[in-house]
């Protein structure tokens, strides 16, 4: 059975100083993002072009999309399998390769979980990785690899 979700989000730009985009300069590149009635993310771009590191980018929130979503599949099919899973950080890293005025493109993003498991095997909790990596949401809508480097550690 196909069954189809929507999602909505709002983006609102708050960066006008007054004078609109004017020029490059003229403007900031803040910006909210908001869905229904949950806390507000404060965006911005990159501070490679013109943004505020202090706040989220849309490329760390992609990064954030593919290592949130593999985690969720993964968790998912660890409690299926019987794999008592304790902890669970991943330290993912995207690369974007600029292409000149033409924009440019996430070329890979490699997600390097680190799961501490109470109970079960192992081999099958770094096993199940590479399931839950053909079962993501996220990665199996982008155009570029997403590459899981995990390794598992056990609590006895």
């Amino acid at each position: 059975m196909n069954r189809e979700h929507s999602y909505a989000v709002t983006v609102r730009w708050t960066g006008n100083r007054g004078v609109g985009t004017t020029g490059y300069r003229e403007y900031d590149r803040s910006h909210e993002i908001q869905a229904a009635s949950r806390p507000v993310i404060e965006g911005s771009a990159d501070p490679s072009f013109r943004g505020d590191a202090s706040r989220y980018n849309p490329e760390d929130l992609l990064v954030a999309s593919l290592s949130a979503c593999h985690m969720l599949s993964y968790l998912h099919l660890c409690a299926v399998a019987g794999i008592v899973v304790t902890a669970y950080v991943d330290d993912a890293v995207g690369t974007m390769s600029e292409q000149g005025v033409d924009g440019g493109r996430f070329v890979d993003v490699v997600l390097r979980p680190t799961v501490t498991i109470e109970s079960g095997d192992p081999l099958i909790a770094i096993a199940l990785h590479e399931k839950a990596h053909h079962v993501c949401f996220i990665a199996n809508s982008v155009n570029f690899p997403v590459r899981c480097e995990p390794s598992v550690r056990t609590v006895t």
